[in-house]
């Protein structure tokens, strides 16, 4: 049965609502899109792959591409008074009106869920889904699970704004995501596995596998696989191994049978090998069923008899505590920090549900974990392995290619070469739409040109994410070598890129950029280039400001905006800002930029509190936001006072939100929907009506306390009226009922829209602008 919120009742002259129940589902109708997170591909190893391929790096699931799952991990832990906010009525606004943040967060990866249950959704992206939910669930127990038991332990757990005690949302978090975790393993077992074994992708068990494929494994593991395992023994002379976060573990018992005494070894998977291994043209098998095939255990106990053998993973906390204040030098803090990273303490135990309870309780003791951490699933786990499954070249089986073009402003500064930036931006500002306009042909285009360009004096970027190989940091090394002045903030802190952050920043500092790691206490998230050029007697400055990371990798993937422009007064306010980031200033106000921690948040609320002014005078008004998260208690109260005024607001949310809409007398002017799709919906967008003169900004920021306290965080205001209008249309279409999306309820639950009433699909807005795009070019599909 599922418990409804009351429609709010007058108490005392007051509106109260109840907080959602802790056990309330989260809806099922039947994907990161937010951390969903599209990660970089693994190969799938063929039977006796050559030493090299086998040992292929297996990328960390939650690395740069992955990770901006970021987006709603991060702990809000900034007070807000909830008590005593006035609404538009100047009566208090009601206890229980924020939804609950971490019951969305498992809302929003139960949307990615039911993209890998969809049966239209095409068999190699389901298993990317799959994958996807895997890997943003890990992050979540890693960070928010991990932070919110750390904090409960040292007492400083806090009532959620939602009204839930501590304890009770740890408790959600485990029922529910037991839940979700039952789907996810179904769904593999009972839906992905057997459609791709119908197009001949099988994804078999040892038992399952031929005499000669075992026979050619048997080979595989004598030459490639045993020489990296190491066994390790538990007995008075061998204390219980470390267990790394993350890795599958085999847990094996064998008997001596000299002495009859029975032990236990545990053997770790090791990480860098493929998770899946080719025992026969497209007959896959997971690499821990060829470790623990009889033949093989024998081979690493010889002499012992082998009684029985159990897969585990561990989670462990990673999140990271740097005390800046006390750290002379960030980097080396930093470093230190991720060392003492692996040894986080547990937070989640999953086993093969068949485990015997004898080696259960064994690895409870010793893990110092309880049973409600203990999540016992059908094999195989940690199925983030689908990752390269899903990379198999199977076009049928996955969304139909799409390759971004040059973007037409772009495009008609065709030179002999490439792309004049500067001249095109010269002619007007370009406001640039990714993956449907090419990330390579714009944004990179503009840095390598930059760097090449005698007349460029300097250049300035912030860099958050960024490829292993990024033509990016390749040109801000060349403009450094060739003599141009080049500042790059690298932020060292950007979660599960530390490490790769920490190399970048060293060898631009080594080619002679000008490196700073931001301010102290605060992330540098905004996403801005400066480019200073000599022309004439004057100097021009050329500006980028973005709402996703300069990674062309996941600009293939993310869907996100920019705006090019050499606008003086955006320029301006860039050289500004990043006089902030390097040296000494206080300037808190710009032009055209909105920047957190000082004047996000105020700017945003007074624009939406502007906006009830409008409505009462009869004027145009609305509010639209697009973004990855909205959970920020001050913008969400704005939102609700502008809804009790009359005002329409929409709110187009990829991840968590604790807006509750359609509640009478509170927000019944206030829309929320959800599109998760083949992109990560990434960009942020915010619109008001503004008496009729619309007014659009872009950025980097989220609505959380994080982004608007902790970071530093930047809009831009777009100016022209195209690509205001531009903008607005794009909003339109996702909030429109004829878009395929989920519509938020005020109880918190998330139904899916995919059908209209005669049961054909929704216009899915990702495809409407890929096929936009290709109509442009002439090669839309007929």
């Amino acid at each position: 049965m599922q418990p409804a919120v009351p429609d709010p009742l007058p108490r005392n002259g007051k509106l109260h609502l109840a907080p959602a129940s802790s056990d309330a589902p989260i809806g099922v109708p039947a994907r990161k899109n937010g951390a969903m997170s599209q990660p970089s591909t693994q190969g799938v190893q063929h039977a006796q792959p050559s030493v090299g391929s086998i040992a292929a790096h297996r990328p960390h699931t939650l690395s740069a591409a992955v990770s901006d799952l970021d987006p709603d991990i991060d702990a809000d832990l900034d007070p807000y008074d909830e008590d005593g906010q006035v609404g538009h009525d100047g009566q208090e606004l009601p206890q229980g009106r924020f939804l609950d943040r971490e019951r969305s967060w498992l809302a929003f990866n139960e949307r990615v869920l039911e993209l890998a249950e969809d049966p239209n959704t095409p068999l190699l992206e389901r298993a990317n889904f799959l994958a996807i939910f895997a890997s943003n669930l890990d992050e979540f127990f890693m960070v928010r699970v991990a932070g919110l038991k750390r904090r409960i332990a040292t007492g400083v757990a806090t009532r959620s704004a939602s009204g839930l005690q501590p304890r009770e949302v740890l408790e959600l978090i485990w029922n529910r995501s037991r839940e979700l975790m039952a789907r996810h393993a179904a769904c593999y077992q009972e839906d992905v596995a057997s459609g791709l074994a119908d197009e001949g992708i099988h994804l078999v068990r040892w038992n399952e596998l031929t005499e000669k494929e075992q026979s050619r494994l048997f080979t595989l593991f004598r030459q490639q696989i045993f020489p990296v395992l190491t066994p390790l023994a538990v007995d008075p002379a061998h204390p219980f191994p470390y267990i790394s976060g993350l890795s599958l573990n085999l847990a094996v018992v064998v008997r001596n049978p000299v002495s009859g005494h029975t032990h236990f070894a545990r053997v770790k998977v090791p990480p860098l090998l493929s998770r899946f291994l080719e025992a026969s043209p497209q007959r896959y098998v997971p690499i821990e069923d060829v470790i623990a095939a009889p033949a093989h255990l024998a081979e690493l106990f010889p002499g012992m008899e082998i009684l029985e053998h159990h897969m585990f993973r561990l989670t462990r906390n990673e999140d990271l505590e740097v005390e800046e204040d006390d750290a002379e030098n960030l980097l080396q803090a930093l470093e230190k920090e991720l060392m003492r990273r692996r040894f986080g303490p547990p937070v989640r135990l999953e086993v093969e549900e068949s485990i015997d309870r004898n080696v259960l309780d064994l690895l409870v003791r010793e893990l110092k974990i309880s049973e409600a951490e203990i999540y016992p699933l059908p094999g195989p786990l940690d199925l983030t392995g689908l990752f390269g499954i899903a990379s198999l070249d199977r076009p049928e089986l996955k969304y139909p290619k799409f390759i971004a073009g040059t973007h037409r402003d772009l495009a008609e500064v065709e030179s002999a070469s490439a792309p004049d930036i500067f001249a095109a931006l010269r002619e007007r500002d370009v406001l640039l739409h990714h993956p449907y306009d090419s990330f390579s042909t714009s944004v990179q285009a503009f840095l390598e040109q930059a760097a090449a360009d005698p007349d460029v004096l300097a250049i300035k970027q912030t860099l958050y994410r960024t490829s292993g190989d990024s033509p990016i940091v390749d040109a801000l090394i060349d403009a450094a070598e060739s003599g141009k002045q080049v500042l790059v903030l690298v932020e060292i802190k950007a979660r599960f890129d530390e490490q790769a952050n920490i190399k970048w920043a060293r060898k631009l500092e080594e080619a002679g950029c000008h490196v700073v790691y931001g301010l102290v206490g605060l992330k540098t998230h905004c996403k801005l280039s400066l480019v200073v050029r000599q022309e004439g007697d004057a100097l021009v400055r050329y500006s980028h400001v973005g709402t996703g990371n300069y990674h062309p990798k996941t600009a293939r993937l993310y869907e996100d905006l920019g705006l090019l422009t050499a606008k003086q007064e955006v320029g301006a306010d860039l050289s500004d800002l990043f006089n902030r980031l390097s040296g000494y200033s206080r300037r808190e106000t710009y032009r055209r930029l909105l920047v957190a921690p000082k004047s996000l948040r105020d700017g945003l609320v007074s624009r939406i509190e502007k906006e009830i002014q409008h409505h009462r005078a009869g004027r145009p008004a609305y509010v639209r936001i697009k973004c990855n998260s909205m959970v920020d208690e001050a913008v969400v109260d704005s939102l609700y006072r502008a809804s009790q005024a009359g005002v329409p607001i929409d709110v187009w949310v990829r991840g968590i939100c604790a807006v509750r809409p359609g509640v009478a007398g509170l927000s019944e002017t206030i829309r929320v929907r959800s599109v998760l799709g083949r992109f990560l919906e990434h960009s942020r967008v915010f619109a008001f009506g503004n008496a009729g003169e619309p007014e659009v900004w872009i950025g980097s920021a989220d609505m959380m306390h994080r982004n608007l306290d902790r970071r530093i965080e930047a809009l831009v205001r777009v100016t022209d009226p195209a690509h205001r209008a531009t903008l607005n249309r794009l909003l339109e279409t996702g909030m429109s009922d004829s878009t395929a999306s989920w519509h938020l309820g005020a109880d918190g639950n998330w139904t899916r829209h995919a059908l209209d009433p005669e049961g054909q699909p929704l216009r899915n807005v990702q495809e409407t602008l890929i096929d936009a795009r290709r109509r442009r070019r002439g090669t839309a599909k007929p």
